[in-house]
């Protein structure tokens, strides 16, 4: 069954310190496109995340998303660079004594609100027991999407379904106007010839004429390749996920012999059934540009 390219999923895991959040959005594009943002801590991983989208996913623009929430134990208190609080009150004490300047009454105040004083810079290495808590997270975010994406596959199928019906049943209703077709070409033609010919004419070369004149603008192999075309159309949509480039070249395919049907009909019956199907493939085109 194919799958559409447009889904969504997302997932989060409760750590003593924190929730990490993974989310993924994906919408139609020609190939994978893919854009991460992912939380410092895990940016060693980005290779692999990168990696594990791009094997589940396959086609698609793709914004992969992994933020940290911070538990509120955590949050509680700030962390002070006692480090650079030190150093800083030692030369504000230096100068105060060299220039004879008393220290101010709020001088801790102060201290606090000098640059890098209210935060410390810490490494953190990634635990690695973490990390495979994290990737159970993106592999379920990942799963959810390709969920969504076979559930718009199904409704995308039951659409070209309908689509490929109607264009069917349209191609049935032209056959009645084709005999029709052919009586009113020979009476148009018979008509003109009496009101402006004053001889008389040779009626086997006429017949002989006629047949030429009718085999131009025989219908029967388009009508039989456009046939062809709508079972193949079908037939691959149920060989499984990934066949939206072919089902794409399929409707091309679709698209010029339902023209050169309406170039050759001569009749407005049947060129209005054309229109019809053109705007039954049209509708095949839009989607299936969605379609992995």
């Amino acid at each position: 069954m194919i799958q559409s390219m447009t889904g969504f999923g997302k997932s989060m895991i409760e750590l003593p310190d924190k929730k990490v959040h993974v989310e993924v959005k994906s919408l139609n594009s020609k190939a994978l496109d893919l854009s991460t943002r992912i939380a410092p801590l895990y940016r060693e991983k980005e290779m692999e995340i990168r990696a594990e989208v791009s094997k589940v996913l396959e086609r698609g623009k793709v914004d992969f998303s992994l933020w940290i929430e911070k538990n509120e134990a955590s949050q509680l208190a700030t962390p002070i660079n006692a480090e650079m609080l030190s150093a800083y009150y030692k030369q504000i004490k230096q100068i105060s004594e060299s220039q004879s300047i008393p220290l101010p009454e709020d001088w801790f105040t102060i201290l606090l609100r000098m640059p890098d004083v209210m935060s410390k810079v810490e490494v953190v290495e990634l635990d690695e027991n973490e990390w495979i808590e994290v990737r159970k997270a993106i592999a379920d975010a990942l799963g959810q999407l390709v969920n969504f994406r076979k559930q718009e596959g199904i409704a995308l199928s039951n659409k070209f379904r309908q689509n490929i019906s109607n264009i069917s049943s349209l191609l049935a209703q032209v056959e009645p106007f084709e005999k029709e077709r052919v009586v009113k070409i020979k009476e148009r033609i018979v008509d003109a010839l009496e009101k402006t010919v004053s001889v008389d004419y040779d009626k086997n070369r006429l017949e002989q004429e006629l047949i030429y004149y009718i085999e131009k603008l025989d219908v029967n192999e388009e009508k039989q390749r456009l046939t062809n075309h709508l079972n193949y159309f079908i037939d691959t949509m149920e060989e499984g996920s990934g066949q939206g480039k072919k089902l794409g070249f399929i409707a091309q395919e679709m698209g010029r012999e339902i023209n050169t049907l309406g170039s050759k009909s001569n009749h407005a019956e049947m060129q209005k059934i054309v229109v019809q199907m053109k705007d039954e493939l049209e509708q095949i085109k839009e989607q299936v540009l969605n379609v992995m």
